[in-house]
């Protein structure tokens, strides 16, 4: 008979073994190249003083300190420097739509790596880096902090936290980071935005809680999806099921009507959401699961770096 004590140390066990593979992998994908776009995608929220020098030719006439100008005879301009420090808030959607994948890996999985590798590149960079785990109500959260054993901890939340709640509500998520947040910060929103009924005047709300957030620190959203919510293929009577509601229907894939209704749908519900916030200049990442998105982060963050300054 296994003993109770014996049981949960093989847990903490396995727990710091998956831990412990995805801080190498990430490791891996953090690299020079990406800490380097990370910093200029990110920028600080400010300019601070550091020291004088003498004016060379094409200085700034606004910046010359006119004081040190005075006492030297010589013309001195102030120099400044980056106010560096950022707060990285990642947010992350436990729902249980996360939990759907037909590919190796789920939705949920993939935006466990993206949170994992946005932390690790916060904490390289001298970061701080926060946590929200959220469905249709605000689950965990972990305040901003520094250092390699904060990482973890963050890591290791988002890998094994057990959510309570089933469905999504972000727009409720992101009333709890605006009351919490009183520094400007970068917010990293993750989810499938896998709205509930009705679904029009949900994502009405979800659009105008991020303009508020975005208008008070910088809000970019990372949609995850699965291939298979886009695209149905034709393969018969289909059943499926709302993983958050336990709805159940069935679709005739090979009636070519329906299938191509269905794929409009998903379709014009992407398109929707991504019109949205753009009008908002919401900054967007689209992921899949079962693709490599390691890419599509690189273009992210030197679009973001280039459109910045």
């Amino acid at each position: 008979m296994i003993s109770r004590k014996t049981e949960e140390s093989e847990k903490t066990r396995e727990i710091l073994r998956r831990v412990h593979q995805v801080e190498l992998k990430i490791n891996r994908l953090v690299n020079d190249s990406l800490a380097g776009e990370y910093h200029s995608a990110f920028k600080g929220q400010g300019m601070n003083f550091d020291e004088v020098r003498e004016y060379h030719s094409g200085d700034e006439v606004r910046n010359i300190d006119w004081n040190v100008t005075a006492r030297t005879g010589k013309p001195f301009v102030k120099q400044f420097v980056e106010e560096r420090e950022l707060t990285i808030m990642l947010m992350i959607d436990v729902s249980a739509s996360g939990w759907f994948g037909s590919c190796e890996e789920t939705k949920r999985d993939l935006a466990a790596e993206l949170g994992s590798m946005f932390a690790f590149s916060a904490i390289r960079n001298q970061d701080k880096v926060g946590l929200i785990l959220f469905s249709d109500e605000v689950e965990h959260y972990i305040p901003p902090g520094k250092g390699n054993n904060h990482v973890l901890r963050v890591i290791r939340d988002i890998l094994f936290f057990k959510p309570k709640g089933k469905k999504t509500n972000v727009s409720k998520a992101l009333d709890y980071v605006n009351q919490i947040l009183h520094r400007k910060a970068i917010v990293l929103l993750l989810s499938d935005f896998w709205l509930n009924e009705p679904y029009e005047e949900n994502l009405e709300r979800m659009i105008r809680k991020m303009d508020i957030t975005n208008r008070k620190h910088d809000l970019i959203s990372l949609s995850v999806t699965d291939p298979l919510e886009k695209q149905l293929p034709s393969c018969g009577l289909l059943a499926i099921e709302d993983i958050e509601t336990g709805e159940q229907a069935y679709i005739d894939t090979r009636d070519r009507k329906t299938l191509e209704a269905f794929n409009r749908m998903s379709e014009e519900h992407s398109d929707r959401l991504r019109t949205l916030l753009r009008k908002k200049k919401i900054d967007q990442l689209e992921l899949e699961t079962g693709k490599p998105y390691i890419k599509e982060v690189h273009k992210f963050f030197k679009l973001r770096s280039k459109r910045r300054g």
